[in-house]
């Protein structure tokens, strides 16, 4: 077990020399004798030291600078709530040196993500916080940083392939098996189940398909692919009409549509159609807890949000960032967050911050 209490001159007294000679070896400045500085660093391992991260990087004029590409909450308000948590992990970290750049995109256009990616790999900077919407667009990039050597946190959607120094977030997949069994407790009668993906395209979208695998395999695995008939519509929110046209017609298509499983944020653009074809007693599964969503759970008309907690994907994004930059510990490939299942019943502890701690909720 490592001794965090050996101090420096307990050191030099072992070695047999200043604390000066310990100070220049440990932090690599001026000049040391080879046969002593083989000395000091024998006495360090011997003696387990672990020098005060912490301290120094308090003590240290260093700034760190951090980019976080982020898609502009201006055109989706679901992008506020990481936007907040890079602002709150920045602010937390910010007297060991961290500073963070963002650079926002709309995340409707791949071309002002690529103009912005462009820009953070020009700047150079120290590391980078980013939610890679765009698969295939974010790719080129991840292989320009490995070759600048810029550490790259990946949030929101995980790519495996990525060399990424960290992922921040839920677990896609896994999230898809808990809807699945949501549905089933609330729709144990054979029924159709139509899957949403709304405002993203699937095929450059890894964390909508892994949703979606995940819930087909939760019926396979217990043998309810003829209970559940799984029907999937992809819709644009910017096309109104094909939005229409395409709900229209699954429900055309497919009459014993029971449960609705929306992939995105979007569950109350589902319940808005709804409502307006007069059409009752279908239950829905969504993810986050924007207002729109939050008012559609308080009536009854959405069943369970899963909160993908967004503010702490970008708190804990930074976080990571800093673990490796600054105080050079070792971060774990993944970090997931917690799969919460929010009703109307426990909304409230997840929307006041003053009802339950951040430690024992998971969220910001």
């Amino acid at each position: 077990m490592k001794n965090i209490s050996v101090r420096i001159k307990d050191i030099a007294e072992k070695a047999g020399v200043s604390t000066g000679t310990v100070d220049r070896v440990l932090h690599k400045r001026g000049k040391v004798a080879p046969e002593v500085e083989r000395r000091v660093l024998q006495t360090l391992k011997e003696m387990n030291y672990e020098p005060n991260l912490i301290a120094r990087a308090l003590g240290s004029n260093k700034t760190y600078q951090i980019a976080a590409l982020i898609p502009d909450p201006a055109f989706d308000s679901y992008w506020q709530a990481p936007k907040e948590g890079v602002e709150a992990g920045e602010n937390a970290l910010k007297q060991y040196g961290i500073s963070v750049e963002q650079f926002l995109f709309n995340p409707y256009d791949v071309n002002h993500f690529i103009d912005q990616a462009k820009e953070v790999t020009k700047r150079g900077c120290d590391g980078i916080l980013l939610s890679p919407i765009f698969y295939r667009e974010t790719l080129p990039f991840f292989s320009q940083w490995d070759e600048q050597n810029i550490p790259f946190v990946l949030f929101n959607t995980h790519i495996p392939e990525a060399d990424a120094l960290s992922y921040v977030g839920q677990d896609s997949y896994q999230s898809g098996l808990l809807a699945a069994k949501l549905i089933q407790y609330g729709q144990p009668d054979s029924c159709a189940v139509l899957v949403a993906h709304i405002d993203e395209e699937p095929g450059n979208a890894a964390h909508l398909l892994k949703k979606e695998q995940g819930l087909r395999d939760y019926f396979q695995e217990n043998d309810q692919t003829g209970q559940y008939e799984i029907v999937v519509v992809n819709l644009e929110r910017a096309n109104q009409y094909e939005f229409n046209l395409k709900m229209q017609q699954a429900f055309e298509r497919q009459s014993q549509i029971k449960s609705i499983y929306v992939t995105t944020s979007k569950a109350y653009d589902i319940v808005s159609w709804l409502d307006q074809n007069q059409i009752s007693d279908i239950k829905i599964i969504g993810y986050d807890l924007i207002p729109r969503n939050l008012h559609y759970l308080s009536t009854g008309k959405i069943s369970f949000l899963i909160n993908q907690n967004p503010k702490g994907q970008g708190y804990w994004g930074i976080n990571q960032l800093a673990e490796h930059l600054v105080f050079k510990r070792e971060v774990a490939d993944v970090k997931y967050l917690p799969l919460d299942i929010i009703t109307r019943e426990n909304a409230a502890y997840y929307t006041q911050p003053n009802l339950v701690s951040p430690q024992h909720s998971g969220t910001f």
